[in-house]
């Protein structure tokens, strides 16, 4: 396929192109296929600062409120919301009853990210009869509050992943049943795809950049028993996150806090950290494993 070539670089053809430097990719995005979605315009760009008190902290509250945090407060949010599967931490919703609960924290999650902030949630679907594409959900909600979605990540865990033997119909077309080695990550930002980056310092190296803009990310999952919260997600997972989607000392949220995984990142990451969670136990053992971070890296 020949790509149309100017003298300052690549314009799309009608099948795409290869070419990202100093692309023009203006024909594709004046399509009838944008017509009616929402895409970014120039804003102007607003940031508040977290009280002292509330920086670095965690919550023992739900996350539908955060009145602690200013609007346009917060550079990146990266959680795994709870399943809603009768585990242990779960409400007993209906699948609407669900959904709307989701949305009231997207909402408030909207209305404290800074302009161009991002905002990364972790999901598995569930079940088989029928499957719930929770992920398909959580994007519709999304974007109905006005979200951009940047794309998704697949998260492979092939390597770690259970070796269950609900396959259904054994070697018939009768049921077969597929067996999830996957689960997504999503990925939106609010009001504009890019963030201001002056006097901002980025901490992701080449070939990280490289690859973790791949959207297949393979690496294994961790132990809910050695973890000691049912639905744990890997160090792994927010590390890559919010080293590709903040800068040196940005506020990392995450309103579904669980076992601390995402403000441990922050901290081992040079970025800050607020958390929300409605469950004591896991925040006394998420205060319990930031200590331990913070003594390790002498940080008081």
């Amino acid at each position: 396929m020949k790509i149309n070539e100017r003298k300052n670089g690549t314009k799309t053809s009608s099948y795409g192109t290869s070419g990202r430097i100093n692309h023009d990719s203006s024909q594709f995005y004046n399509s009838r296929l944008y017509e009616g979605l929402a895409t970014t315009e120039k804003i102007e760009y607003l940031e508040n600062e977290i009280p002292p008190k509330f920086l670095n902290s965690i919550f023992c509250k739900s996350s539908e409120h955060m009145n602690e945090l200013p609007d346009k407060s917060v550079h990146l949010m990266i959680t795994s919301p709870p399943y809603n599967v009768t585990k242990e931490y779960d409400d007993n919703l209906s699948l609407d009853e669900y959904v709307d609960f989701l949305n009231r924290v997207w909402k408030e999650t909207y209305r404290v990210l800074v302009p161009g902030g991002r905002a990364c949630i972790n999901v598995a679907n569930l079940g088989r009869k029928p499957y719930i594409p929770l992920h398909s959900y959580i994007i519709e909600g999304m974007l109905s509050l006005g979200f951009l979605m940047r794309g998704e990540i697949i998260w492979n865990k092939a390597s770690s992943a259970s070796p269950s033997t609900a396959w259904g119909s054994w070697l018939s077309a009768a049921n077969p049943v597929l067996r999830d080695i996957h689960e997504y990550i999503l990925i939106f930002s609010k009001d504009s795809f890019s963030m201001p980056r002056k006097g901002k310092e980025a901490t992701i190296k080449k070939e990280e950049f490289l690859e973790w803009t791949k959207s297949v990310w393979t690496f294994s999952a961790v132990s809910a028993k050695k973890v000691g919260h049912p639905a744990p997600f890997p160090e792994e997972l927010p590390n890559r996150l919010l080293n590709l989607y903040s800068f040196k000392n940005d506020v990392i949220l995450d309103p579904f806090l669980g076992s601390g995984t995402t403000c441990i990142s922050a901290l081992k990451n040079s970025r800050n950290y607020v958390g929300y969670d409605i469950n004591e136990d896991y925040i006394k053992l998420a205060e319990g494993k930031i200590s331990s971070i913070r003594n390790q890296l002498n940080l008081f």
